[in-house]
């Protein structure tokens, strides 16, 4: 069970796993959410990431640092001055490791973990804040085109493997296709899993 964290690139492709050093690095809560925060909206800078976060612009700033050590992370050097630097998050796209072929209890399990809580719980807080204040910010336009759906098939292994390599390229179109001058940020969440609970078709 691999977990993925995306962006908008020129060609849709899941990215091999962290590799140790990089997991490590990023098994930070605030170097989570400082990575979130420009794969969502685009570059800022330490400060803008610190008003975003409720974080101080010397902390953001050292956390962008040790993620730029592994490419995490990237000066926007078309932006900014000498005093003020841009970042941003690279095209491509973050793979974590399956978990469950980490050791139990080891360094490169707990940070996988961590990181992998970090994204759920950002994933939800994206969600919650739509709901709480939707009609705050969007017109109709955009509040009868949002979608919160719940399907519960039956599937194979196999066909589940298809059904997500379909959607990847529904989604690999989309991120090739040229976005419209007013076009936002909108944030797509596929979960595909099997129920726990579920049981198999008795012949």
């Amino acid at each position: 069970m691999q977990s993925y964290f995306c962006i908008m690139q020129e060609e849709f492709t899941r990215a091999p796993a962290l590799g140790t050093a990089a997991l490590r690095a990023l098994a930070h809560p605030l170097r989570v959410r400082i990575l979130d925060e420009l794969s969502m909206y685009g570059p800022l800078t330490a400060s803008g990431l610190g008003e975003r976060l409720g974080e101080s612009s010397g902390a953001t700033s050292y956390h962008l640092r040790q993620l730029e050590k592994h490419g995490l992370v990237a000066e926007d050097v078309g932006r900014g001055t000498a005093r003020e630097r841009w970042w941003k998050r690279p095209p491509g796209s973050i793979t974590l490791p399956d978990a469950h072929r980490q050791a139990e209890g080891s360094a490169e399990r707990l940070a996988t973990e961590l990181i992998d809580q970090e994204w759920m719980s950002r994933r939800d807080d994206s969600v919650r804040e739509f709901r709480s204040r939707g009609e705050e910010v969007f017109g109709p336009e955009w509040l009868d085109v949002a979608s919160f759906d719940t399907v519960n098939l039956r599937l194979t292994a196999d066909e589940l493997r298809e059904l997500v390599a379909e959607i990847d390229g529904v989604i690999a179109r989309r991120l090739q296709a040229q976005s419209s001058a007013n076009a936002r940020p909108v944030q797509l969440q596929l979960n595909a899993f099997p129920l726990v609970r579920g049981q198999g078709v008795t012949p």
